[in-house]
C-alpha cells in the first residue's frame, strides 16, 4: 500500500511539474523581445527638459543604440521651426502657441527664469562647458539616425501643421504607435 501511495504522490508531483513547465513555455511565447533601443516620450518643452532629451537620444545613437523621441504636448514645440510663432486656426489654439515660446531656441526654463536671465545663464554655462544647445543636438540626432516623431493628436489639438515643424522628421504618429515603440525598447523614458 505504501508503494502505491508513493507512486501516486510521485505521479502528482510530475503532473504538477509538467503543468508548471507548460505555463512557463506559454509565457515565453508571449514574451516581447527587447531591442537595443531607447525611446523617449518628450512631453515638456522647457529648456531643462529638451536638453536632457536631446543629449540622451544622441548619446544612445552614438553608442550604437536605436533611438526614437516622441514629441507630444508642450514637447512638440521643441521641433517647431524657429520662424513659426503662431499656430492654430481658432483663438484658443493661437493663444496656446503664443503662451508657448516655440522652437528649442526660444525655450524657457521650468524654474528660475530670473526675468529671462535664467535661460541665458543656462545656455552660457552650456557653451562654457562645451555642451551643444538643444537645437544643435536636434540636428545631430537627425544625422545619427534618431527617429524624431511628432504626435499627430497634439498637432491636431494645438493646430500645428506639418509645415510648421522642422524638416526631416518622421511622419506623425498616435499614442498607440508610441506605446508600441516603447514596448520593444530596452529603455523608455518620459521627459
Amino acid at each position: 500500500m505504501a508503494s502505491t501511495e508513493t507512486e501516486l504522490s510521485t505521479e502528482l508531483q510530475l503532473a504538477d511539474l509538467l503543468r508548471r513547465v507548460e505555463v512557463l513555455e506559454a509565457s515565453e511565447d508571449r514574451r516581447i523581445e527587447r531591442k537595443n533601443k531607447l525611446t523617449i516620450i518628450a512631453w515638456g518643452g522647457d529648456l531643462d527638459r529638451i536638453w536632457p532629451t536631446t543629449i540622451l537620444a544622441t548619446t544612445a545613437a552614438a553608442s550604437g543604440m536605436e533611438a526614437s523621441v516622441f514629441f507630444t504636448f508642450w514637447g512638440l514645440f521643441a521641433i517647431v521651426k524657429p520662424d513659426v510663432r503662431i499656430t492654430g486656426t481658432n483663438w484658443m489654439q493661437r493663444m496656446m502657441s503664443v503662451m508657448n515660446p516655440g522652437s528649442a531656441q526660444r525655450a524657457k526654463l521650468s524654474r528660475y527664469q530670473f526675468a529671462g536671465a535664467g535661460p541665458a545663464m543656462f545656455k552660457k554655462l552650456g557653451k562654457d562647458f562645451q555642451v551643444d544647445r538643444p537645437e544643435t543636438l536636434i540636428g545631430t540626432a537627425q544625422e545619427l539616425g534618431v527617429r524624431l516623431i511628432p504626435c499627430q493628436m497634439t498637432m491636431d489639438l494645438l493646430g500645428v501643421k506639418r509645415e510648421h515643424l522642422l524638416d526631416g522628421l518622421e511622419e506623425p504618429i498616435g499614442a498607440a504607435t508610441a506605446i508600441a515603440e516603447m514596448r520593444e525598447a530596452a529603455i523608455s523614458l518620459f521627459i
